[in-house]
């Protein structure tokens, strides 16, 4: 405890100022939260008369979508034939008209079922059933809107998911604090605070117009800050999984800085993109995805550095004999089992994403050169790219700053049997005249974990008869005796 409160002070001379620098920026960028100038109309608002309700589909039809508007208020259900033979204005000439979806559902207020109409892309992709909670638009009650003069009084808007959703979230969280216990809970929490940063202060933050890149690297440290210690307490480890976090953040803000503006990323391609820019003239589209680009990488940039802090400690637990030099090569032997696993796992996560985009592009039948560098999957490519790029260096800064702490703890232990004789085994180690193969001879990690098992018995066998005469005496002061 002593030695890693040596090492903890250490890090507290480098972490405390940038941490206070951080808090700073964070108060001198902290958003107004006004909207001032922001034009934005909101969807879910609704006229007079208008409201939005929820209720459960008891059957589904298709009609002729003239003759199952006129009958939309009756709450009665019917067939596409019923209304064939019908004279006057549902009757529709041969060759003309279209089938629509219709949904009878038990609206949750109560009253009599209503016809509710099922948007055509939705009908034909994932459909609806019996027993499907909905949210649909009731018009019924505004003037001019009825289903008598041809116009929908019931309109399907989404589905209702609130159930499925709680349940996986309580599953997720169940699963969590079984498995990793109360540092699970602990990073729950902290993954809550984490939000809270992101909508309190980065999102209005852009809204606002502020600097993008000090906007996403001073909230992101402010969140790595939060989440490391919160989730894994204070220690050395952590603090060295934080610099090594930081690092990280760094080299990917400077690279999305600097591909955002070579690569001309504009977000064109994007829906959400060209509503934002119609919506105030502070936002900045460069500066979203800029902003983008640095957040999208957190979680696995923490995930890497604080697994490196994690086994360099272990490592050095394990062997504590063991030079700088055989930590850190025997560390980043992990390390790059690490990088190849989470570069496909960032690819991936992208890919799945951007899936819908993917195939779109790639029926267009365009050149592999062409689809990856255009408007619609430019931005994807880069993310990953940028991403890879800065969580691959913060491997080996983080375990060289771990060795280098673990070892300024000031531990030390008995020294080994001297080193002589010759290699037996290329492999595993050096095998000396004492029939022993010592720590820092060895190659591999697992051989290493072996090495230093065997020499802690060796030690704790030899230990009692070579200590010292004044540690004997100690220990014969309180009725240790050696054994024969």
């Amino acid at each position: 405890m002593a030695a890693r409160s040596k090492a903890n002070r250490i890090l507290a001379a480098v972490l405390i100022p940038l941490a206070l620098l951080t808090l700073a920026g964070m108060a001198a960028l902290w958003p107004s939260g006004s909207k001032e100038g922001v034009s934005l109309a909101n969807p879910y608002s609704t006229a007079p008369g208008v409201t939005f309700d929820t209720g459960t589909i008891q059957s589904v039809v298709t009609e002729n979508c003239t003759q199952g508007l006129s009958q939309q208020g009756t709450g009665q259900q019917g067939t596409g034939q019923q209304g064939s033979n019908q004279q006057g204005s549902t009757q529709q000439p041969p060759g003309q008209g279209s089938d629509c979806t219709f949904a009878f559902t038990e609206p949750d207020k109560g009253g009599s079922p209503v016809k509710v109409v099922i948007n055509p892309d939705v009908a034909s992709s994932h459909g609806v059933k019996p027993g499907d909670q909905i949210r649909y638009l009731n018009l019924s009650n505004a003037p001019g809107a009825t289903g008598s003069q041809g116009s929908p009084a019931y309109i399907f808007v989404d589905f209702v998911r609130t159930l499925p959703i709680v349940l996986l979230a309580v599953l997720y969280a169940a699963v969590v604090v079984a498995v990793a216990r109360w540092r699970g809970l602990r990073a729950l929490i902290g993954l809550v605070g984490a939000y809270f940063v992101l909508a309190n202060f980065l999102l209005p933050g852009l809204v606002e117009g502020k600097p993008p890149l000090l906007l996403a690297l001073v909230g992101s440290t402010v969140i790595m800050i939060g989440v490391l210690y919160f989730a894994h307490g204070f220690s050395a480890r952590t603090s060295t999984a934080l610099l090594g976090t930081i690092f990280g953040l760094a080299i990917t803000a400077l690279l999305a800085a600097w591909a955002t503006d070579a690569a001309n990323l504009a977000g064109v391609g994007s829906h959400d993109a060209a509503t934002l820019v119609n919506t105030s003239a502070n936002i900045s589209i460069s500066g979203v995805i800029l902003c983008g680009l640095i957040i999208s990488g957190l979680g696995v940039l923490n995930d890497v550095t604080i697994t490196q802090s994690s086994a360099v400690w272990e490592l050095y637990e394990l062997a504590p004999g063991s030079s700088a030099r055989k930590l850190f090569t025997s560390a980043m032997r992990i390390g790059r089992d690490h990088i190849a696993s989470t570069v496909y796992t960032i690819a991936f996560a992208y890919a799945g994403a951007a899936l819908p985009i993917l195939i779109i592009v790639m029926l267009y039948d365009r050149p592999l050169m062409d689809t990856l560098t255009s408007a619609e999957l430019s931005e994807e490519v880069i993310r990953t790219l940028v991403g890879s790029i800065g969580l691959v260096l913060a491997i080996p800064v983080t375990t060289l700053i771990a060795v280098l702490v673990v070892k300024a703890t000031g531990i030390r232990t008995p020294d080994a049997v001297p080193v002589t004789g010759e290699v037996r085994d290329g492999k595993t180690g050096t095998k000396h005249d004492d029939g022993h193969v010592h720590t820092d001879d060895v190659t591999d990690t697992g051989a290493l974990a072996a090495a230093a098992l065997e020499e802690r018995i060796r030690r704790t066998a030899i230990e009692p008869m070579d200590e010292p005469a004044t540690r004997r005496g100690r220990r014969a002061d309180r009725g240790w005796t050696p054994s024969p």
